[in-house]
This record gives structure tokens, sequence and C-alpha cells, in this order.
């Protein structure tokens, strides 16, 4: 296990510089420098970006589409937002945030990029009906004010413009000829990124250089984009030169490779932590007392040291990367006497009654989920809860986990982490828990509505701090839609022939400047 203190220093973006299986991988036969990167999660094939939240799709596209701002989330500087196609920002006034877009930036179809395209991405983006509008806080109007100038308005719906401030690192910028053909959306990716699609060849998607990015053509010509779900097998295709880079490994993984002379290894806190989801809109997690009993069931000091290097212990419902971040006073602790009341005092004494209850976790994906998995079942089982844990290979765990169009999903707990690209606190709490999205838990409760409301309704940054702090978080812990188990860290290894590789925290690598040598 390791402190805040540990970990804090290099938690942003690292760049790293590094030859595998004592064979540099810099040229091709054909004369061209290819990546092949080894990532532990799947993409859809539908390449609408307002489709899915999925965290390997994400990862992917942010090669290909870039968004108003980026937010590179570096040590100090976690609240930092940088130019990206937009060149500068401002609040007007309450209700209106205007910026000014970048000149000369043409998507991967050749067409120039301004604001009309702003405002289709904006509009669409925003609409409730799309599974990411869950990012977005809510719908919004665009001014075309002229070519390179919007504005976003909120009035009419109820919240400020600040409200944008950090979602514009987020929101990936569509051209408005594809915004209003959906279907030939969801065929292609076209972005204004380093790099533009070529293909899907099975697992792999392919990358090559964009030639007009605005930022200068990358060093490396083509990108491979490889699903790899076992972590053994990301670290032996580093190892014999078949990727350049393997992300997601696990701590003792991470730990072997340190020594060795032939690959460069990268640990660093992410924006992500790791839950305990209960599917509240089903028998027994409709009960918030069931799920305060099976919070105080888990041993949290039994996971950490479990995960080693690989958790941060906190007690929020945000990483520490995020902006609003702060231990819960009064965060369910390991009390199992509090567990048997709550028990008794819900009808089920020592769970006897209760049903048998599923619990989805994965393999592949996050380090040792498998096995903290089987640890928190053990401890569920010892309270009196019947629990059955279901291990899933990536693929099948992303299908899962999600609510069905009924409104259901499988089984009646599931392990997941939630990483996005902001320090904006909302891109977790409102897809996770306020009603009108609830993506996994189902939550609908009116006093955690109201609280997340408030909080993203606040009038400044300081106001809405001591919101988040003194009401909204405390709200959460008395009602435990999910259980936050701790603060997530990544481990990397790479080729030392790749050189200016950035890892960000919260899961994209950029190779804009990334050369092999």
């Amino acid at each position: 296990m390791v402190t805040r203190r540990d970990l804090i220093v290099g938690a942003g973006a690292i760049g790293v510089t590094g030859m595998v299986g004592g064979m540099p991988l810099p040229v091709r036969a054909d004369g061209k420098k290819s990546v092949v990167l080894a990532s532990m999660g799947p993409v859809t094939g539908n390449w609408d970006p307002t489709s899915h939240t999925t965290l390997g799709q994400g990862n992917f596209e942010k090669f290909v589409f870039n968004a108003l701002t980026r937010a590179p989330m570096r040590d100090g500087e976690a609240d930092l937002l940088e130019p990206a196609l937009a060149e500068s920002w401002s609040l007007i006034d309450t209700n209106t945030i205007e910026f000014k877009l970048r000149d000369g930036v043409k998507f991967h179809d050749r067409k120039e990029f301004g604001a009309e395209d702003v405002k289709a991405t904006y509009e669409y983006s925003s609409d409730p009906k799309r599974p990411a509008a869950s990012f977005c806080p809510g719908k919004v109007d665009v001014e075309v004010v002229d070519r390179l100038t919007v504005r976003l308005h909120t009035e009419k719906y109820g919240y400020p413009a600040s409200a944008w401030w950090f979602i514009s690192s987020v929101i990936p910028i569509l051209s408005v000829k594809d915004v209003a053909d959906p279907k030939i959306l969801e065929k292609r990716p076209n972005g204004t990124n380093a790099f533009k699609y070529v293909a899907t060849n099975g697992d792999q998607n392919v990358l090559a250089a964009n030639d007009d990015y605005f930022g200068g053509r990358p060093k490396v010509d083509e990108v491979i984009y490889a699903y790899v779900p076992d972590a053994n097998t990301r670290v032996l295709g580093l190892l014999n030169g078949q990727y350049h880079i393997a992300e997601r490994l696990e701590p003792e993984q991470y730990a072997s490779l340190q020594g060795n002379p032939k690959v460069v290894t990268r640990k660093g806190l992410t924006t992500e932590n790791k839950y305990l989801h209960f599917r509240c809109n089903k028998p027994p997690f409709d009960d918030p007392r069931i799920r305060l009993a099976a919070c105080h069931s888990i041993d949290r000091k039994q996971i950490l040291e479990l995960m080693g290097e690989a958790a941060l212990p906190t007690s929020s419902y945000i990483s520490p990367m995020k902006f609003g971040f702060k231990d819960i006073e009064g965060y369910p602790d390991y009390n199992p006497e509090e567990a048997q009341r709550l028990l008794a005092e819900a009808g089920f004494p020592k769970g006897e009654g209760l049903p048998q209850l599923e619990y989805i976790t994965s393999i592949g994906f996050y380090p040792k989920t498998k096995e903290y998995g089987e640890l928190i079942t053990a401890m569920l089982q010892e309270q009196g809860f019947n629990v059955q844990l279901t291990v899933l290979e990536p693929a099948a765990w992303e299908v899962a986990i999600y609510r069905r169009a009924d409104g259901q999903g499988q089984g009646h707990m599931c392990d997941v982490g939630w990483m996005t690209p902001s320090p904006e606190p909302d891109l977790v709490l409102r897809p996770n828990w306020h009603s009108s999205a609830a993506l996994i838990s189902g939550i609908n409760d009116p006093e955690i509505d109201a609280a997340l409301d408030k909080e993203r309704n606040a009038p400044n940054p300081e106001e809405r701090l001591k919101i988040l702090t003194k009401e909204t978080f405390p709200t959460m812990a008395k009602k435990v839609p999910s259980f936050s188990l701790f603060s997530a860290l990544t481990f990397h290894g790479a080729s030392k022939s790749l050189e200016g590789a950035v890892y960000l925290p919260y899961g994209p690598i950029d190779l804009s400047k990334a050369d092999l040598v």
C-alpha cells in the first residue's frame, strides 16, 4: 500500500523514453515507423463517440479526435486547461461561455473546422437520447457568433455555463456533415487529431499519421491499437518485440519489469476510483440499509494490502486528481456488528432470507480484480450474504455491467472503475448516481439528485467546493449507492526504442510527439 504523499509526485502526464527483447523495433520492412499498442480495452465498432462510455474506445478515440481544450492534469495543476481546438475561452455571464476557435484546422476528410462543427457537436452530444450525454451537464444551445467564435447558452436549461468549463476538454469535436448523417458517423471516425483511422483488422485498429495535423505531422507513421485482454499476453508480447507498449500491467509484472534493462516502466495515479456498485433498482439493494450492511462487512485494509502499489487509500467518491476531492467524514468502515444490526433492522437477521447475489467482476482489465473479488465475496458471506462471484473477460464484462433498455442489469453488484479526461467531478458523479443516468447502479433517490443538482448549479467554484464536501458527498456516503474501494494507479511497460510517449492520468497515450529510434 502507498500513501497519497508517495503518489502525488508523478501523478500527472509522464513522458517515457525507452528496445525490447534486445532488438529495437523502429522501422518495418516497408520503411514505416509503426507503434503497436497492446490495449486492455476493446472498441465497440460503432465510431460515434456519443454512443458509449467505454474506457478502451475512449482511449482509442483520443488518437483521432480533439476537444476544444486539453486537460493534462499534471501534478499540482490538476485543474489547468490548455488550448486545443479553442485558443481562448471566457465566461460572458452566468449562463454564457464563449470560445475563440483555432484557425486553419482540417478534419481528416479535409473539411475545414469551424464554429458550425462545435454547434453541431455540442447540441448533438448533449441530447439526453445519446448514451454519452451523461458526460454533459445538461442540454445546451450554441450560438455561432462568427466562423471562429461560439457561445454556449444554458439559461433555458436552468444551470450555469461554468459547468462546461472543464467539460470542454472532454467532448470530441465532430464534423457538422457527419452529425447530419449518424450512419456515416457510426461507420468511421473523422476527427482533427494527430492520427487518422485507416482500417479495422480483427482485434486491431490501424491509424496513420495526419499530414495536416495543426500541431505538426507525427514522427510515427502508424499506430496499431491491438485489443489484448490478457495481461500476461501483453507483457510477453512486449518482451518478445510484438508490442511497443503494454498497458494496465499487474503490480507484480510492473515490479519484475523494473529490473529489466530492455524496457521502461511507468506508474501513475489516475482519475479513477474503483467501486463496488450495487444494483439499487432491484432487491435487496433497493434498501439503503442492506447496502450499508454490505459496506460495513468489507475490510478495505485487507483489499489495500492485496493491491499493494496499485491502490491509494481514499474515502471519497472521486479521485484526488478531481476538483472537490476530500476524504468523507463518517465514510462506512469495517464494522461487522453494525452490519448485523442493519441486516436485522431490514428484516434479514444474519442474512437469513436474502436471495443469492451475483457479483460481477473482470479479469485482465484492472489489476487483481478476481483476487480482491474473492476476498470481498468471502467477507460478505461471513456476514450472511449469499454471494456468487462471476468473473468475465473484458468484452463480456463491459456488456454485463451496464443497465439494459429495460432499466435492469445483470446481477446485483458490479466491480467497475470510472476514468474520465477532466478534473470535472460531475463526469463521475452524474453518470453513476444521478437518476437521469445511473448507468450501472440504477439509483433513483431524490435526496441524492438534489445534492448533485445543487453542487452543479453553484454560482462559483468556491461555493461549489463547499457544497460538494459538506452536502453532496456526505449524502452519498449515507445512502451508498456504490462503495468506493480505493483510488487506482496504472502501470505501463514500453520498449526503449520508443521516445516521447506521454501517459495521461485518465488512460490515453499521446504519441503525437513520439518517435521510434
